[in-house]
């Protein structure tokens, strides 16, 4: 049991590395396509984190994976490689990465759905009830800050759906690393979405040749290399040791996180948070991470994680 307990805050530092990195793809995206393609910002970055992704497989020898692996990672592909970034890159046109921060909120929430549609766990009614807590306690702490503004529109369905493909990519990619450890699981879902990334980034630079600024480059360079490729070794590899539902929830800070970096970054006004809503947030996430592990339907799911 000891040794259990001590396993749990590495998991826990490893998964906020991961929420870390991740904060900052709203504002790096909303730098890039203020002169970029949204096209060309979602796939290129892909494409640029794939050659690292084959650099890295091949320095590493790591194995090939079998075809049940293969038809998983495609589901990881469509979730976090095409879908996120693309529905984002469209969002951000005209909406701030404050506003974008809202609707990443119910990304814990939708997480933990998947969780149980793709990754076999169960979680308790307690982890249910602390999770929805952590949710409002974010809504209410966006809302009251003023972060939500305007009527809901494309750019906010766009939202809706790059979320959702997320919180899926995320279930599924947790999943799998438990198999192949977070850094293959993320590197073959790149090279394997790579001839797709490719051709649309080529078709897209050709009619659209790129010419931006360098804090418009700045943000591209962060989302190929921090966002699609290294912040996902410290997600996967969490979400496999610590349950996908219950690391998941760690996430419930990003919004927080992410409205630091607008007022830092990009300068968007943000009203000094409400520091009673901020302290239920990180109780929260607190809480959800001192709940036990949800339970697993199939033994297979144990399995020992690699890198």
């Amino acid at each position: 049991m000891r040794a259990k307990d001590n396993a749990t805050p590495p998991i826990a530092i490893t998964g906020l590395l991961g929420v870390l990195a991740f904060s900052v793809s709203l504002p790096a995206t909303r730098l890039a396509v203020e002169h970029l393609d949204p096209w060309f910002v979602a796939f290129g970055r892909a494409v640029g984190a794939g050659l690292l992704a084959m650099v890295y497989l091949a320095a590493s020898r790591a194995p090939r994976p079998t075809g049940h692996q293969w038809r998983r990672l495609a589901v990881v592909a469509l979730g976090v490689v095409v879908g996120f970034p693309l529905f984002t890159s469209l969002a951000l046109q005209d909406r701030t990465a404050a506003h974008g921060a809202v609707v990443v909120a119910l990304l814990p929430a939708i997480t933990a759905g998947f969780a149980v549609l793709r990754a076999g766990e169960r979680p308790s009614p307690a982890f249910w009830l602390a999770g929805g807590a952590g949710l409002a306690a974010v809504l209410t702490f966006l809302i009251a800050g003023g972060a939500v503004s305007g009527a809901a529109g494309l750019s906010d369905l766009y939202l809706l759906v790059a979320v959702t493909l997320c919180g899926l990519g995320y279930a599924e990619g947790g999943a799998l690393a438990r198999e192949l450890g977070g850094a293959r699981t993320i590197c073959w879902a790149l090279v394997l979405a790579m001839p797709a990334t490719t051709a649309v980034t080529a078709v897209v630079a050709l009619r659209h040749p790129p010419h931006a600024s360098a804090a418009a480059w700045t943000g591209f360079g962060y989302l190929t290399v921090v966002s699609m490729f290294l912040g996902f070794f410290a997600w996967y590899a969490g979400l496999a040791r610590g349950g996908v539902a219950r690391t998941g929830q760690l996430q419930l800070a990003q919004p927080v996180l992410t409205l630091a970096w607008s007022a830092l970054l990009l300068h968007e006004h943000v009203p000094v948070p409400a520091m009673v809503a901020a302290l239920a947030v990180l109780l929260c996430v607190a809480l959800t991470q001192r709940l036990r592990a949800p339970r697993l339907l199939v033994s297979q799911h144990a399995h020992r994680v690699r890198g």
